[in-house]
């Protein structure tokens, strides 16, 4: 038998997590665009996806082979591995707003403590 104390929260609803988004940041040294894209990145998945995102660097100056493997012919790249279908960005990366859209990001007032959307 259950104790009624008198609160009716209603049903209890669960938020579907946000998808685990992977990313994949090709760059060439340590130049400053290649830089200037780190970051921008960073902020960005940040603001979108805080906590639910893994974000891998590679300096195709160092790893030209795995520039070959995912045929990187711009520098610098962002490609999405996950959630698929698969999605790339290639230029500096400095409109915040195409690049979300592109990477299939959601908007930051969608993101309920970087758990699940409203």
């Amino acid at each position: 038998m259950s104790t009624n104390t008198g609160e009716d929260r209603g049903p209890e609803v669960t938020l579907p997590p946000l998808p685990s988004f992977s990313l994949r940041l090709f760059v060439s040294g340590d130049t400053e665009l290649s830089v200037a894209a780190e970051t921008r990145l960073r902020s960005l998945c940040e603001r979108r996806l805080p906590g639910g995102y893994q974000l891998e660097v590679i300096d195709v100056s160092e790893h030209p082979e795995l520039a070959d493997e995912d045929q990187i012919v711009v520098i610098p790249t962002v490609v999405r591995l996950a959630p698929i279908p698969q999605r790339r960005v290639m230029g500096d990366l400095s409109d915040d707003v195409r690049t979300a859209a592109a990477l299939g990001l959601p908007d930051p007032d969608q993101v309920v403590f970087g758990r699940g959307r409203e």
